[in-house]
């Protein structure tokens, strides 16, 4: 078997960092939103992202994943947590895991180390997306003017996730809680999707939270 490379990418020292929406200056906007606004919005920077690919019906796969992260492997269009971490099924052979920003090269060792032998693919993409939560009464309503996909609770209960068009674009939705969403949003579309949801959310009020 090859060897692969496995390095941390994340930079160190001076180096300066900045998020997708960087430009937006939310920031900024912190606390000068409407009072009691319908949707509340916090972009969840600088986390690791990481995609797995190997074979969900392998048992041995399932265990070294558990093992790594303490998770189980996700079912279709679902995703699990613990803690900050979770885990997202995309596909039948691929999944989405989020860590806490800093811990992506540890959490990718651990993960080759648990599922050495087998046929897998572990890959950093942290640098090309990020994450956004929604939360409030009126995120189902901001939804349902973006995409053409159902968010009604009983065909999007808590714990699904779904890739789907968003606006004239792309991307992940997932629903962590009774009122709270979450957007899985690529870096080059981020500026896009903030000026639409400022646009959507303009009705019922938008605050932003640090």
């Amino acid at each position: 078997m090859s060897a692969t490379n496995v390095y941390q990418q994340n930079p160190s020292g001076t180096v300066k960092i900045e998020s997708p929406l960087h430009h937006g200056d939310l920031s900024s906007l912190i606390g000068k939103g409407r009072k009691n606004a319908g949707v509340i919005l916090r972009e969840k920077k600088f986390l690791g992202h990481l995609t797995l690919r190997g074979n969900g019906h392998d048992a041995a796969f399932a265990s070294g994943v558990h093992k790594a992260l303490g998770l189980e492997l996700p079912v279709a269009l679902t995703v699990v947590a613990n803690g900050g971490t979770s885990l997202q099924w995309v596909g039948p052979d691929e999944w989405l895991l989020i860590v806490p920003g800093g811990q992506e090269f540890e959490v990718e060792q651990k993960l080759r180390a648990a599922l050495e032998g087998q046929h897998i693919q572990v890959v950093n993409v942290s640098g090309g997306q990020s994450l956004l939560e929604l939360r409030g009464p009126n995120v189902r309503e901001v939804l349902m003017k973006s995409t053409s996909y159902d968010v009604h609770p009983n065909n999007f209960p808590v714990g699904k996730a779904v890739g789907t068009v968003f606006a004239k674009s792309q991307l992940v939705i997932r629903r962590t809680a009774e009122d709270t969403w979450e957007l899985v949003i690529r870096r080059s579309f981020s500026d896009y999707w903030w000026m639409w949801l400022q646009d959507a959310s303009a009705e019922y009020g938008l605050s932003i939270e640090a």
